[in-house]
Formats: C-alpha cells, structure tokens, sequence
C-alpha cells in the first residue's frame, strides 16, 4: 500500500524547530526559506528563547499553536529533544515530520538506538516521517522550500528523492539553469521510516509528476525496492544514479547516511529487469529526466538526423550507430522527394540531411513538419540552430550597429531562431515525437535567442549531439522496455 506523502509536499501549516535569532542556524535557515519562496499556509517558528526572527514571533511553548492548523514539522533541534517535541506536535495535530537533525544511525550505536526510537514513536502516533539527517522537501506547486539550504526551484514534472541532500541541490540547480522545473524534492536522509521506494510509489500517482529522479547509495532490503520499482516503471520512467559502486564508495556511504551498499553487477542486472533508467553520473541523470518530462515517448528506434552543415551529421550518425537502442534510419524515398522540391541539388539526399547552406527562411519549419509526421522516421535530432543568433550577436557587439542597416538583418536573425525554436516544439507536439536539438551554444551562450527560446517553450537545448543521442537512446530504451511490460 503506497504510503500518503500528500502532507510533506502540501501541508496546510507547518512548524519549524530549532529558530533563533542567529541567521545560520538550521531553523531559522528553513525559516526564511519558507517564508520567503511563497509559501501560503500557517508558519510557526519554534525555539528555546522568545524573539522576532525574520518579522515571525518565535514560540517557546506548543500551547501557542492551534490545534489542527499544521500538517508537517521541520525537525531542526538535537537528538536529546525531538520526541519530546513530535510527542507535543502530535497533539496539536501534524501529520508528518521531516527530521532534518543530525546525530543518528550515520553517527554509530547510540544513534542508531536513537534513530530507532524516533522510528517507533512516529509508528506509534501514526505520523509519516522523513529523514533523519536529511536537507528538507521543496514542493513548488505548494511553493514550499523547507530545507536547510538553497536553491528553489521552478515548477515542472520532474521529482527528486535523494539519499545525498547535495545531491537534491544539485539537480535543483540543473533545474534552474536549464528551465526544465521540479514538482517535489526530498532528501531523504538516513530514509529511516520512509524509504526511496515509499517515495517513488508516491509520486507514481502524484499528479504533478511525470518522471522521478533518484540518488541511492545503498539499500537494506534490496528485493523489496526491485519488486516494487518494477510496477513504479510500468507507470512512469525512473532515472537512477547510484554511489558506493566501487570499495571506496561504499565506504564513503557507509559513513554517509548509514546504509550498504549493492554489489554492482548484480545492482546493475536488477536495474534493467526492473526497468530502471539508470544514469552514470549527476549531470547526464538530470538531462535524462529533463528528456522524460518534456519529450514524447518514440515509437521505436528510427531517428532522423537534420543538420544545416555536415560535420555535425557525420559525429551524430556515428553517436546513433554505436549506441545500444536507436538506429539510423534510411531516408524514405518519398521524403527524400520532397525535400528536393524545398532544396538545392547540394544537399546530402541521406540521412542525415545535411541542408549544406540551401535552406530559405521557411525551409527548417516545412522539413521538420513534413519529417516528423512520417510513419518510418519515430524521432529527429535537430543539429546546426543558433548559427544566426550567433551572427546577430557578433554584429550587436561590433563597432558599425546598430547603422549601415544592421539593425535590420539582427532582427532578421534573432526572429528566425525564435521560428525554429517554436517549430521544432509544434512538430514534436503536432506528431508526437520526440525532437531533440542539441547545439553547444546552450553552455557557450546561453542567452542566444535560439537556446533561449527553446528554453522558454520548456524545452531542453542540448550541449552536444553525443548527449542527444544519449538520452534519446535512453527514451528508447524505457519506452520499449514498458510496451513489453504491460
């Protein structure tokens, strides 16, 4: 039975431990994020001493706090006093709990003795806790920050579930820089009570989201988590980096957040069965998440390369030949036709079509339309947008604009990548495949207006073909992976 999160992520009031007047502290950290990320609902600030603390009247005793107004409390105060103060909280109400304090099972015996106690008195009262140990929950559709660090994030449909709360900054940072929004975030600590599996079957039903994001460094019962991704993956792409692959790592997680770590080969070979997209590092885990929240699933393996040059055509059919899952697919006689009538005998007449500088200002909208909708061809990668952009800035920056009329052909410039930002995005939608353009203005300039607008269409600019290609191939993978399965 899936455990109800619903008031971690959309409390209706919450309490935070541990506020003082020192601006560092843990509680007034989670304080101020709180109550400066939007968030509506009921605030109480909890702490030893009476104060004003961020223009929030700091309370010394429960009995301020209404009873049934608050669903969640954030645990900032040490190990000695917590279940005295869940006992308190439980009386006034509160559903649930993230302990973002410190001092447990990561610690040795004594704070595994502790761990357990919390564990058992949360059982007891039937509240649903998160952590020990752990940086917090963002939830932007509830405009919620309650961690003990930056960033927020913006809204979007990817969640985030990590046993490293660095790691949950991390992909909030992904976030922001490339546009491509969270729905919740939690970093789930030492996952005591509430587990990574208890998290990912939550948000298989949450209706913000559409694909979760995982850090795991170890798991205590490892079956269990595999049986029940498997139906967690039948429903909705979980993309999964793992720590402690090698001796050193599984140290280090050990010391971490107290858990063992898997073997790596037998982690890996129950990944796949479970159907798991399992990621080789941070960065390339977000971009296969971005994938899974803002393209279509393909069809099948068949991908189509469109390229204004051939350089980056011949790297990216290389990139699609020597990947496990796509194929490059020949170039159908009837589109090859077509194409004829839009372009100069120069062009490659193969896939990929490299346009060798014979395009017009309407042939990049017209190709992707008509490729797109062709049954043999089940997803494009767009290659070579940003070229103008990329001359419109060298002529802004130049010594004779905005006279000698280039004005005029800057504006041209900027106004036909934003057309091919926007045509890529309507192909894709009006098709239902996947397009993914990839250019490596999207780290060297992020501001040209084709990277721009195709990240205000909620899109993701890809940095390079070969990471196109990458995550593509994961799409692929997972979406033939779940046909098989249901």
């Amino acid at each position: 039975m899936t455990v109800d999160l619903k008031y971690l992520f959309e409390p209706k009031g919450v309490i935070v431990t541990g506020v003082s007047s020192h601006p560092g502290k843990f509680g007034s950290v989670a304080l101020h994020n709180i109550l400066s990320c939007g968030y509506e609902g009921k605030v109480f600030a909890f702490g030893r001493e009476e104060a004003t603390v961020l223009e929030q009247k700091v309370i010394t005793s429960f009995d301020s706090i209404p009873s049934n107004e608050v669903d969640l409390m954030i645990l900032c105060t040490p190990v000695g006093v917590n279940e005295e103060l869940v006992r308190r909280a439980s009386e006034k109400g509160i559903k649930a709990i993230f302990c973002a304090a410190g001092g447990y099972s990561e610690t040795g015996e004594e704070g595994l003795k502790a761990e357990k106690r919390l564990v058992a008195l949360a059982a007891e009262l039937d509240l649903v806790l998160a952590g020990p140990n752990g940086q917090g929950i963002v939830s932007p559709p509830a405009s919620l920050c309650a961690q003990i660090v930056a960033p927020y994030a913006p809204k979007g449909r990817i969640a985030v579930v990590s046993q490293s709360g660095n790691f949950v900054s991390s992909f909030l940072n992904y976030a922001n820089q490339t546009g491509i929004g969270i729905s919740r975030s939690v970093s789930a600590g030492n996952a005591a009570a509430i587990e990574i599996v208890d998290f990912l079957e939550w948000f298989a039903i949450d209706p913000a989201t559409d694909v979760a994001l995982c850090y795991l460094e170890g798991l205590e019962k490892g079956r269990d988590f595999f049986e029940r991704v498997k139906e967690i993956t039948k429903k909705m792409p979980v993309v999964l980096v793992k720590g402690g692959t090698t001796t050193g790592g599984q140290r280090a997680a050990a010391s971490h957040t107290g858990s063992l770590a898997s073997d790596s080969k037998i982690f890996e070979g129950m990944a796949r069965q479970a159907g798991i997209t399992r990621a080789p590092n941070i960065e390339s885990a977000f971009e296969i998440a971005a994938t899974f929240a803002t393209q279509p699933l393909p069809d099948g393996p068949r991908v189509l390369v469109l390229t204004t040059a051939g350089g980056w055509g011949v790297v990216t059919a290389d990139a699609i030949s020597q990947s496990s899952d796509l194929v490059l697919t020949p170039l159908p006689r009837d589109l090859e036709e077509t194409i004829n009538e839009l372009l100069p005998p120069r062009w490659s007449k193969n896939n990929p079509i490299d346009l060798a500088g014979g395009e017009t200002r309407d042939t990049i909208p017209e190709l992707l339309s008509t490729a797109s909708k062709h049954p043999e061809i089940d997803s494009i990668i767009q290659l070579g947008l940003g070229i103008q952009g990329n001359t419109a800035n060298l002529v802004k920056n130049g010594k004779f604009y905005p006279e000698h009329g280039l004005e005029r052909i800057v504006n041209f410039h900027e106004h036909q990548e934003k057309r091919y930002a926007e045509a890529s995005v309507e192909a894709s939608l009006a098709s239902g495949k996947p397009i993914l353009v990839a250019s490596e203005l999207a780290t060297t300039q992020p501001n040209n207006p084709m990277v721009r607008n195709i990240r205000d269409l909620n899109r993701l600019c890809y940095a390079s073909a070969d990471r196109a290609v990458s995550a593509l191939n994961h799409l692929v993978r997972y979406s033939s992976w779940r046909n098989q399965s249901n």
